[in-house]
């Protein structure tokens, strides 16, 4: 019987010995384990804290994203305002520019209408130059006419002048003749 307990005694011996030997296989694996989480536990923290910063980082570049977009749409805005403004004066320059046009073409027009005229004019200054040339030479003739019929004039009041004088000188001859032959 002592030899059956004994034998009982060495064999939960062994037992307790496998049981402390897994035992200690157990801490060990927990202690590993437990290491491994701690390990994971840092690592997941670190990666939350730089999740957390990016996401900060990604916070602020969509703010600041938004705001150039703001920035650009109101640029944009002010780039289709101005547009606008310029097809409303190209319009408006068109349009002036269709008038414009035409009054050249009226002016081209008459700009053609006196040079005809023109060319019109001067043959007939040319003719009428032609005819002065004649009148002057004609006028010429007259004056020189006028001065001879001049010179003739005095000629004949010359004479007339000198006639009255004998007429006067024989009168007071005949006057004189009268009274001696009335003595």
């Amino acid at each position: 019987r002592l030899t059956g307990q004994q034998q009982e005694i060495n064999n939960l011996i062994q037992r307790k010995n496998a049981v402390d030997e897994e035992n200690a296989h157990l801490k060990n694996e927990f202690s590993n384990l437990n290491q491994k989480f701690e390990d994971k536990s840092q690592e997941l923290k670190d990666t939350e804290e730089c999740a957390q910063k990016k996401e900060e980082q990604n916070r602020l570049v969509i703010k600041n994203l938004e705001e150039e977009n703001k920035g650009l749409n109101t640029c944009c805005a002010d780039l289709l305002n101005d547009l606008e403004k310029l097809r409303k004066q190209e319009a408006q320059w068109e349009t002036e520019k269709s008038g414009n046009d035409a009054r050249i073409k009226n002016l081209e027009t008459d700009l053609a209408e006196a040079r005809e005229q023109m060319k019109e004019l001067r043959s007939i200054c040319s003719n009428l130059s032609s005819q002065v040339a004649v009148k002057q030479e004609e006028l010429s003739q007259k004056d020189c006419d006028v001065i001879r019929a001049k010179k003739e004039l005095q000629e004949l009041q010359n004479l007339y002048r000198q006639n009255i004088e004998h007429t006067a000188q024989q009168a007071e001859l005949i006057k004189q003749l009268q009274t001696l032959n009335t003595d």
